[in-house]
């Protein structure tokens, strides 16, 4: 059981249970060449796991005659190691909460590519020239529709873009504009730029982006004011959209498995860039994308897979939903407290009683008050999901050490707005908020990087960890001096979206970190007094 077009001949696949697609690949990719409709950028696992799949069920119900064109902008190891060995196929392993497993070819994507100046470039303007096309999409994480450091300066790849114009950009995103340049001069065509990216307001981000270069070439002479014109024009678009899939690293526990039933291509690689890919992709069962309803030249029929296509009112409302009340806090929750009490996966978290006491406090008692039901998703409906079944899911080798990466950047939208809504309202008071604060003053315990038994662990990175580090510093268990160096933190709009002094949570904050600096188990007896 090889994966490769020739290996998916072999009648064991049927036999041991896996899903084949039974339209003409072939024809499929002929169609897609000659009249392209879908180029998706980021070739990694959640693409592979989820939209990838999506167009492949339309495909199926006659819906489309058309497949996916893959490009990469970041790391070109995968495309070479990954779709280039496995001609172009996937194979999704699904985790289900009950146990079973689902394990399905997925054969959507027909060419993909590096996405620079080599051979490949030619057909990228090709594809970016042909009136057919309706979409290009995005996962490229939140970080890669950054030009700018924190402090507010352009990275030096884009100043030397920015100098040296079209067709010599270093930088993905001046490729990526200098693509849109040739849909401009191939006649102004319309098109649909959709950022598929687990980030807040993601077709702001990336409409940002390429209307920042566009105008820094305008400026210099390497492009007309009409491109810019045409890319705020209704000839382009940058729908908002919500996403929602967790598809981890491939596991070696799945690729046993698999290897069981006699498939071959188990190997996982670890690219020079550290991303983590393999054959195939393990993902979970339950998904969601939500999507503004913006395309100037047409969309693929993808609400006959289980997409949602609404405006961008309601896109907010279910992202809001999901960050701010439903998943991610509780996520955030369980990554924080399950790194200080020893855990290494996030479902043997939701065997804790204190733990899961905390994320349904968190979720339904503190959130849902303040939450803006969006209409096409139930809240309450969604948090018994993910507290039922997401979370709890044992086959998910999902760790909070990887949720735990970045937090000092998720505090503020994951918490902080919900801070913000009792502050707003007239019938509920801040201070009837108890394990948020709580969570707050875990994280701190956290950046101190010892565990609730007093040993050394290395927190996951996170821009801010060295500032967050120092002001702990001096601060160990046993600790029973002033606290006053914490001020500065907890005033910082920043990290929890508001000054917890002025929000009058500070005195809370402190004081379970006060607790649970008491000595080995005091996070546990902390976690328990303020749960139970």
């Amino acid at each position: 059981m090889k994966l490769s077009d020739k290996g998916l001949k072999s009648p064991e696949w049927k036999e041991k249970g896996y899903g084949l697609f039974s339209y003409d690949r072939d024809a499929l990719r002929k169609k897609t060449h000659d009249e392209p409709v879908w180029v998706h950028f980021g070739a990694g696992n959640i693409f592979r796991g989820f939209p990838a799949r999506l167009q492949q069920e339309i495909v199926e119900q006659g819906l489309s005659d058309r497949g996916i064109i893959v490009g990469e902008g970041f790391d070109y190891q995968i495309i070479s190691d990954i779709y280039d060995k496995y001609d172009d196929l996937t194979l999704l392993v699904t985790l289900k909460a009950d146990g079973s497993i689902d394990k399905t070819v997925v054969g959507t994507v027909t060419e993909a590519y590096p996405c620079d100046y080599g051979a490949s470039w030619s057909r990228f303007e090709e594809i970016f020239s042909a009136p057919s096309l309706q979409m290009i999409s995005f996962t490229i994480t939140e970080k890669g529709y950054a030009l700018k450091n924190p402090a507010g300066e352009f990275f030096p790849g884009y100043i030397k873009d920015f100098e040296a114009g079209p067709g010599k950009g270093s930088m993905f995103l001046s490729r990526l504009t200098e693509l849109l340049l040739v849909r401009y001069k191939a006649g102004r065509l319309p098109l649909a730029v959709v950022s598929m990216d687990n980030c807040s307001h993601n077709g702001e981000k990336i409409e940002a982006a390429v209307t920042t270069i566009a105008a820094e070439w305008v400026k210099r002479g390497y492009a007309e004011q009409g491109f810019a014109d045409y890319l705020a024009s209704d000839a382009v678009s940058f729908p908002w959209s919500m996403i929602d899939k967790i598809t981890p690293r491939p596991d070696a526990s799945v690729a046993q498995m698999l290897s069981n039933d006699g498939y071959e291509d188990t190997n996982v690689v670890v690219t020079d860039k550290h991303t983590y890919i393999a054959s195939f992709v393990n993902a979970e069962e339950c998904e969601y994308l939500v999507i503004e309803d913006d395309f100037p030249n047409g969309r693929p029929a993808l609400e006959k897979a289980g997409v949602y296509f609404t405006d961008r009112e309601t896109v907010n409302k279910v992202e809001k939903m999901k960050v701010c009340t439903c998943l991610n806090p509780l996520h955030t929750s369980l990554a924080v407290f399950g790194c200080l009490l020893g855990y290494t996966l996030i479902s043997s978290e939701m065997k804790d009683e204190d733990l899961v006491k905390l994320v349904k406090t968190v979720g339904y008692t503190e959130g849902l008050p303040v939450v803006i039901n969006p209409g096409i998703i139930d809240p309450r409906k969604f948090i018994d999901e993910v507290v039922n079944i997401r979370i709890p899911n044992p086959f998910m080798p999902d760790t909070p050490q990887r949720i735990a990466t970045d937090t000092s950047q998720k505090l503020s939208i994951r918490f902080g707005e919900t801070i913000k809504a009792y502050k707003a309202s007239k019938d509920l008071d801040v201070k009837m908020l108890r394990c948020i604060p709580l969570v707050f003053a875990a994280w701190l315990r956290y950046v101190m990087g010892v565990d609730d038994e007093g040993r050394a662990f290395e927190p996951s990175s996170d821009p801010l960890l060295g500032y967050a580090q120092d002001a702990v510093k001096g601060i160990t268990l046993g600790y029973s001096g002033s606290l006053d160096q914490l001020k500065e933190i907890l005033s910082n709009q920043k990290i929890f979206g508001v000054d917890l002094f002025e929000a009058g949570l500070a005195d809370l904050v402190l004081e379970d970190f006060r607790s649970m600096i008491a000595g080995p188990g005091a996070v546990r007896a902390t976690l328990h007094k303020v749960v139970g």
